[in-house]
């Protein structure tokens, strides 16, 4: 009897506790019901004005509108093809017809999927669900917000019919490169409407909205491709078509339409804007969400590094023996060299200015964020700060010029050449960087590692993937010029790091504020040794690897290195004052090394230099010279260039040195028996190696 009455009071309790539970979760979904309807939007009658959204626009950092994007061309379903309606139910809603708004049986696997898997998240929204975001004005996802979705959903569905559902949604689609809606797109790809689009068209176009951007068949035809299988497959496993048809398609020639018709931004630095955008929030809220989107972009700026690239390539043009009357034609730019140049203010990292090529609408390929090409000598200002940080050395230390041979575990032994393959001998640190001698630099990247100088790469600001090898202190693994530009900043910031950004603020239709750029650098490298550094870089313009800069007529303060890779591939100037940094690179998309007339390899100094200079001297036309700010630590010292002794009224070969406090020069120095020459190197040699 005692065992019977227990197990009532647990029965009992058991029952009463699941009951209070089931109250509780019923008093909790009454009141998220209840909180949801609060400030629910109103669904639009004709439904049609669901999708009229003001666009989206983007302001120059300095004011000015760049450009509004949005609108749509809307058609009746009948209008569209058969092949696409299907498509796109195959693939964003295969149930469209027989819900209600909402697909329970998607939802609830999205649920299980979402719960049980770690890592993955399944969507489950309906083609009306869709639509209803368009009338919601907070991107922020939410369990709430995606609940209110659904609320809408259903006053949808209870509204309107099925086929002014779907037409809406089909008239609402964000394709990319400015299609929105299926007349655009079908226009935009193939050049023809929706209602004579094909299965294989159909298809590749109902891939789209997953990802404009990574499935665009311009820049990504094969992931448009596969993307295509994917849709071809789920129409087939729904009953739309047959195998045979899903074959056939598959098998069709996608001939898209001249890239140079279809809607662009006409701009390198904008389609990184909306690209950066729509990963944030998605193609359908960066073209018909009403943004109000102010960059980092200086006009005044932008235009000036237009001009400069342009000119500088004329003139390479015409030193590699390319015609001015030659190779303006569509496709003809692969046969002429290409250059990039990326300008950031180097006390925030904003981008003020970027040019990715020679021509925009020959090419919308950007080179100075997607190209990752060898930087060469460029890449040295890395290792010389290893080399001072981990190595205790200064820019008066003695290194002797000589051919080096350096073992490499499991591979044949590594002996860089020096540019013009000759030898010096001894030489103070600050003239090899300014001469840019590849044997000094191979000694001291044995001694620190190539691990230490990638690691102090990365502290700047490089995010590409580096090679562990000893030749990376030569610049052997691609960076792209946006990188450069921003690693270098941190040199002309005492050792501050900003990450690079083109976006100061976003705002939604209500003029809510979704982001805002908030400057704060980060500390990544010793000031004062930064500051050694620098003062060589400054070297670098002003009497070596660099000094056409100066010849050019640019006589602010400025610092940088030039870089040009085995087989002149790629040349290269980076450099900065200390408000502006810019990046220069030019080069040959693929396959052809940079050579003139006469055969001779075009480095960096005559091909990148120039043009930073014209930039930089028309950026910075009235500015007041400003310098460097030294630290309390540094001193000077006035230096034999060969010895590192202190330099007394006799000595001809002086050179100033900042060195740090405790660091002393030595007593006696290397070199007075080898005969070296007192004459300053020419600025131009020509012959091959990295520069």
């Amino acid at each position: 009897m005692t065992n019977a009455t227990g197990v009532i009071r647990i029965v009992r309790a058991a029952f009463y506790g699941t009951l209070a539970l089931v109250s509780v979760a019923l008093l909790i979904g009454v009141g998220m019901f209840f909180i949801a309807l609060r400030d629910l939007p109103r669904v639009p009658d004709p439904l049609s004005r669901i999708i009229e959204t003001p666009p989206t626009e983007i302001f120059a950092g300095t004011g000015e509108r760049l450009m509004a994007i949005g609108g749509r061309e809307v058609i009746p379903l009948s209008n569209v093809s058969t092949h696409f309606i299907q498509a796109i139910l195959a693939t964003e809603d295969h149930r469209f017809w027989e819900h209600h708004g909402v697909d329970k049986l998607r939802t609830l696997k999205a649920l299980w999927v979402t719960l049980f898997r770690p890592g993955r998240i399944e969507g489950a929204s309906t083609i009306t669900q869709q639509l209803s975001k368009n009338l919601f004005f907070s991107f922020k996802r939410s369990y709430m917000r995606k609940f209110r979705e659904l609320l809408v959903a259903l006053q949808i569905e209870a509204r309107y019919s099925k086929r002014e559902i779907l037409e809406t949604y089909l008239n609402q689609i964000s394709m990319g490169v400015g299609a929105n809606g299926i007349e655009q797109a079908a226009r935009t790809f193939f050049g023809k409407p929706a209602s004579d689009l094909t299965l294989a068209q159909s298809a590749l176009l109902a891939g789209l909205p997953k990802s404009p951007t990574r499935y665009n068949p311009y820049l990504h035809l094969d992931r448009a491709k596969e993307r295509q299988r994917v849709v071809l497959s789920r129409m087939e496993a729904v009953g739309y078509i047959t195998s045979d048809q899903a074959q056939s398609a598959l098998q069709e020639e996608i001939r898209l339409q001249s890239p140079s018709r279809v809607a662009r931004t006409g701009s390198y630095f904008l389609d990184l804007v909306i690209k950066s955008l729509e990963e944030r929030y998605g193609p359908e809220v960066v073209y018909h969400g009403g943004l109000k989107v102010t960059t980092t972009i200086d006009l005044q700026l932008q235009s000036m590094a237009e001009e400069s690239l342009r000119g500088g390539l004329y003139r390479l043009d015409r030193m590699v023996g390319i015609d001015e009357g030659v190779g303006h034609g569509i496709g003809s730019e692969a046969a002429r060299p290409q250059g990039a140049l990326v300008a950031l203010e180097t006390k925030s990292g904003a981008v003020k200015a970027m040019v990715g090529g020679r021509n925009y609408v020959e090419t919308e390929y950007n080179r100075a964020v997607e190209s990752n090409r060898l930087p060469g000598s460029s890449f040295k200002p890395f290792l010389y700060y290893t080399a001072f940080e981990k190595l205790g050395l200064n820019p008066a230390t003695v290194f002797i010029d000589k051919p080096v041979t350096i073992p490499v575990v499991g591979a044949p032994d590594w002996e860089p050449e020096n540019f013009g393959r000759k030898h010096e001998g001894p030489m103070i640190l600050k003239q090899a960087l300014m001469k840019s001698v590849n044997s000094i630099a191979a000694q001291l990247v044995e001694r620190t590692g190539p691990e230490e100088v990638i690691a102090t790469a990365k502290r700047c600001g490089i995010t590409s993937e580096l090679e562990p090898v000893y030749s990376v202190a030569l610049g052997t693994s691609g960076v792209s010029p946006l990188e450069m530009a921003s690693a270098f900043a941190c040199f002309a910031n005492g050792g501050i790091r900003h990450n690079p950004f083109w976006i100061w603020r976003v705002e939604d239709a209500l003029g809510r504020v979704l982001e805002e750029h908030i400057i704060s650098g980060t500390r990544a490298l010793d000031t004062s040794i930064t500051y050694q550094v620098l003062d060589m870089m400054r070297g670098v313009v002003d009497a070596g690897t660099g000094s056409v800069i100066r010849r050019m007529g640019f006589d602010l303060p400025a610092a940088g290195k030039t870089g040009t890779t085995d087989g002149y591939y790629d040349a290269w100037f980076t450099g900065f004052i200390p408000t502006l940094c810019t990046s220069v690179w030019v080069g040959y998309d693929r396959g052809k090394g940079l050579r003139d007339t006469r055969g001779t390899g075009i480095t960096g100094g005559r091909a990148a230099a120039p043009i930073w200079a014209d930039f930089m001297r028309k950026a910075t036309e009235g500015d007041p010279p400003r310098e460097f700010m030294v630290p309390t630590d540094i001193r000077f010292k006035i230096v034999d260039r060969i010895t590192g002794m202190e330099a007394t009224t006799s000595t001809t070969r002086a050179m100033r040195v900042a060195l740090r406090e405790g660091q002393e020069l030595p007593a006696y120095g290397v070199g007075k028996e080898e005969g070296i020459s007192d004459s300053e190197p020419e600025a131009l040699p020509s012959a091959s190696s990295q520069f």
